[in-house]
């Protein structure tokens, strides 16, 4: 029994304690999100499973759903909602990955809508997984403290886990998901300890307190800076930046075609999308740590990706170590970001590159499975002569290398036009170098994306056989998505700038 004056205690706690303040609009896009995996969940158990792919009509239109909340948010008169005491925070910078991930997941439902009809699979489970990993990924996008932060990344992590190894009777696909879970583990547990490092020596999880107590008296200790390396570290996995790469080529190979699209794409997007707001949020001041690592992480990335990508016979296996490339030009106006000169124009070409890599790639893999269906074969030759029987794919392909490649004027180029950019405007030995190095990545580049094209309109048919393609629905609308958008994105390069700048990453992150 609580005495007298104990109840007297909680009583005064109790009427100092105000409710946390929720603005369930700017919640909208979770909210609708969190509905629209419910419900899926739900009706797995009661439809029969001749209606099974209904559950994939749902999902897309869930994804549409959310994304009208995203447009009215944006269109509204508040520019930042700020909940729980600034944990939680929607800006003009979150409304623009949210859109980014809401489009780049329905292009994935596309995707996987005749893919998951045709195997062997659990289809409830799947659309329930990757709707919890879009919804991870919202998270992610408004987190701006440790623990909301963390618990976000798991979110999209573990059903992402689960989803590479969902073909269960397949060893590749076992292996992919063993490998993507056990190394995706130990970053985490490298990201945790960091995180409690910030914790132990600032006493504040939120983002804004630990960036104006990360130094004392205007010096920065070792403490602070092994706490920003292994924060770091963590998700330089995430956005398979090289050393920490090495569960990438193994995953994307092993996994349903649609998941590692998902992967390559939405996944890393989300990694690129925490370290944004960590460097700008908690970690302005420790730019002497990150910004020297960060030039390593980028120069490494591009230079190793692009080597091991020129020896590839697998199309998925070439395209995971491009993507590893890819993230290291990502990368690589980050290293300059803390520079007076290139702090807003290093951000403004990162959201701009994840816009058009996210387009780019996704359409790859769509040209991926459509070839696929016929040949049977993941091998860079099973694309031999693809212009002489399906010249609207063999095209599509040749446009989607060439952006990837930086080829004017598909989206590729103002892509990297941007980071380089950014890299001469820092006006820094450490840009120009940075910029010198992906310029010799850039030429690399093209010898593997080159490789692609030559077999497309140069090499024979393997076998001889010419039969047409047969492109699902699902397909053709993915592919209409993403070439419309990679051609508007270089032919009107103002339409990705726009997205950009609307972004006010520096600004919004701060506030």
């Amino acid at each position: 029994m609580l005495s007298g004056a104990e109840l007297q205690n909680l009583n005064v706690l109790a009427a100092q304690w105000v409710a946390p303040t929720v603005d369930y609009h700017g919640l909208a896009p979770e909210l609708v999100l969190a509905g629209g995996l419910c419900l899926v969940l739900i009706l797995d158990l009661f439809i029969d499973d001749r209606k099974k792919w209904l559950l994939s009509v749902i999902s897309s239109f869930t994804l549409l759903a959310a994304m009208l909340p995203v447009l009215t948010l944006a269109l509204s008169d508040v520019q930042v909602r700020s909940m729980f005491d600034g944990r939680y925070v929607v800006d003009n910078f979150s409304l623009v990955m949210k859109g980014v991930f809401l489009l780049s997941g329905y292009v994935v439902v596309l995707l996987s809508s005749s893919h998951v009809e045709q195997g062997e699979y659990w289809r409830g489970e799947y659309w329930f997984l990757l709707l919890t990993s879009l919804l991870g990924m919202l998270m992610m996008t408004s987190s701006r403290d440790l623990v909301s932060i963390f618990v976000a990344l798991e979110f999209l992590s573990i059903p992402a886990y689960m989803l590479a190894a969902w073909r269960k009777r397949d060893e590749k696909s076992n292996e992919a998901g063993v490998k993507y879970f056990m190394l995706g583990v130990f970053a985490s547990a490298v990201m945790l300890y960091g995180m409690s490092l910030l914790y132990g020596t600032t006493n504040s999880t939120l983002l804004v307190d630990i960036g104006s107590k990360i130094t004392v008296d205007g010096e920065f200790s070792a403490v602070h800076a092994l706490a920003v390396v292994f924060v770091v570290v963590g998700f330089a996995f995430k956005v398979s930046a090289v050393p920490f790469h090495t569960w990438a080529p193994d995953t994307y190979e092993g996994a349903p075609t649609p998941v590692t699209a998902f992967l390559s794409v939405a996944s890393k997007a989300a990694g690129f999308v925490a370290l944004v707001v960590l460097i700008y949020t908690a970690f302005p001041m420790a730019q002497d740590v990150w910004q020297p690592f960060i030039w390593v992480l980028s120069a490494l990335t591009m230079t190793v990706g692009n080597v091991l990508a020129l020896k590839q016979h697998n199309i998925v296996r070439m395209i995971a170590y491009s993507s590893i490339s890819q993230g290291g030009f990502v990368l690589m106006p980050l290293a300059v970001a803390g520079m007076p000169n290139s702090g807003d124009s290093a951000l403004r070409s990162v959201v701009l590159y994840m816009i058009i890599y996210a387009a780019t790639n996704l359409g790859v893999f769509a040209v991926i499975l459509s070839v696929s269906r016929k040949t049977r074969s993941g091998e860079i030759s099973s694309f031999g002569g693809l212009f002489s029987y399906a010249p609207t794919l063999g095209v599509l392909m040749t446009l989607f290398m060439a952006s990837l490649a930086g080829i004017p004027p598909l989206g590729g180029w103002i892509a990297k036009f941007v980071a380089f950019q950014s890299l001469l405007q820092s006006q820094s030995s450490w840009g120009y170098t940075l910029a010198l190095v992906g310029a010799v990545n850039s030429v690399i580049a093209f010898g593997y994306y080159g490789n692609v094209m030559r077999e497309i309109w140069m090499r024979p048919v393997p076998d001889g056989d010419t039969t047409p393609i047969k492109t699902p629905g699902s397909l053709a609308i993915a592919l209409a998505i993403t070439s419309t958008a990679t051609l508007i994105f270089g032919v009107l390069p103002a339409v990705g700038l726009h997205f950009a700048d609307l972004a006010e990453i520096a600004g919004a992150i701060s506030r």
